[in-house]
């Protein structure tokens, strides 16, 4: 039996999905602490349930999903309106630091990625599917570049990624505390770290309160959103016109961030970052329960012995390199050691991973606002639209 649903039925049954992910997380302990998204676990349980009726011969769903590639638009859209120069140019040399860091880690990872696909010899893309697409990136950029590595005939690529994106929300969050307090134990950060310096810095590196939703700015959110979204048509145009593989989101990023740089410049209009964010991250839960939704399970089994070898030693990757490149680039101080163990959950999962993980080391060792302001700023940010970049430049050279 084949159950065929229409544009409109298929993000109503996201919405279920993503509804169910939300009760179970509730529910649930691990995955609450884990900060497992409500769309990825809703997401999984319906593709494992798809998987088991197809296998049985019971139903096969057919989906289509028109929506979903306007759902990741939109999101990415608004990502790029994070992409504020000012804002960067505020943050200081140790937030631009940490950028420069969590780059050359995206660009290790795709290395590390591609080289071992090749060693398996399988497609580059593969490796790429288990690089910083779904490491740094998370599900909302393997959701996006997953269908495009596939579409070049990579098959099983979403998949991959997606699973690999899960493997390093868990394993991220799981690595930043005993790699941090390693390091506080065998450098004695603790003795160095006076209480002066720490109110110090809190008061120099206060953040921003978070604004009140305003009605009359979602208007102006969406009206902005659309308007980018229908630039970067011709944007996107342009670039593949130069010889570029795109995905269709590259080309409203860059005018999102365009239009947000001419508001901080200027001041001739202002952008709506609390509506913008907010419209964003509804996007993005619609978006990743219907990117999970479609995911074929059943591909994964002549590539499950390949990708764990690779995410292990993606794992091992991000392990060296807090501990011996962002700890010691960052000062080699107790902030230093907090900002490795985030950037664990950053670099193998999500900005709310890295938080987590700070927030356990502080609430045992002491307060670190230096890490709390430089994560936040360079996951939310800017590191989403670096990583796009770099993730396209691989793809480009090396298929």
């Amino acid at each position: 039996m084949i159950l065929e649903l229409d544009m409109i039925q298929a993000v109503a049954l996201a919405v279920v999905v993503l509804l169910v992910g939300k009760f179970i997380r509730k529910k649930v302990d691990f995955l609450e602490r884990f900060c497992i998204p409500s769309p990825v676990i809703g997401g999984v349980i319906f593709a494992v349930l798809a998987l088991i009726l197809k296998q049985t011969g019971t139903m096969i769903f057919e989906m289509d999903m028109t929506l979903k590639g306007v759902l990741m638009t939109a999101f990415f859209t608004t990502v790029g309106f994070t992409a504020s120069l000012k804002l960067l140019k505020k943050g200081g040399l140790q937030v631009g630091l940490f950028l420069g860091i969590a780059v050359v880690l995206v660009a290790l990872q795709n290395v590390l990625g591609v080289s071992l696909a090749k060693v398996f010899n399988l497609d580059t893309l593969i490796g790429l599917s288990t690089g910083s697409t779904p490491m740094t990136g998370g599900h909302g950029t393997s959701g996006a570049f997953g269908p495009l590595f596939e579409e070049a005939g990579a098959v099983g690529a979403t998949t991959v990624a997606m699973a690999s994106a899960t493997f390093g929300l868990i394993t991220g969050s799981m690595l930043g505390g005993p790699i941090a307090k390693r390091l506080i134990d065998k450098h004695n950060l603790l003795a160095k770290s006076s209480k002066s310096e720490v109110t110090q810095e809190s008061a120099q590196l206060e953040q921003k309160e978070s604004k009140e939703l305003i009605p009359n700015n979602f208007a102006s959110a969406a009206f902005q959103i659309i308007i980018a979204m229908g630039l970067g048509t011709i944007i996107s145009s342009l670039l593949q016109k130069a010889g570029w593989t795109l995905p269709s989101y590259i080309g409203a990023m860059f005018a999102a961030a365009i239009m947000r740089n001419i508001s901080d410049v200027t001041n001739a209009y202002e952008t709506p970052n609390t509506e913008i964010d907010l419209l964003g991250n509804i996007s993005l839960s619609l978006f990743l329960s219907m990117a999970l939704m479609g995911l074929k399970l059943w591909q994964l089994a002549d590539l499950a012995i390949p990708m764990l070898v690779m995410l292990i030693a993606q794992t091992v990757l991000m392990a060296v390199f807090a501990y011996f490149v962002t700890f010691n680039i960052m000062g080699r101080d107790y902030q230093a050691a907090v900002l490795a163990g985030g950037h664990c959950g950053f670099g193998m999962g999500a900005t709310p991973n890295a938080i987590a993980n700070m927030e356990a080391i502080s609430s045992n060792f002491g307060p670190a606002p230096a890490a709390f302001f430089i994560i936040p700023l360079v996951g939310s940010l800017f590191i989403d639209f670096c990583n796009a970049g770099i993730i396209t430049t691989f793809m480009n050279i090396f298929h």
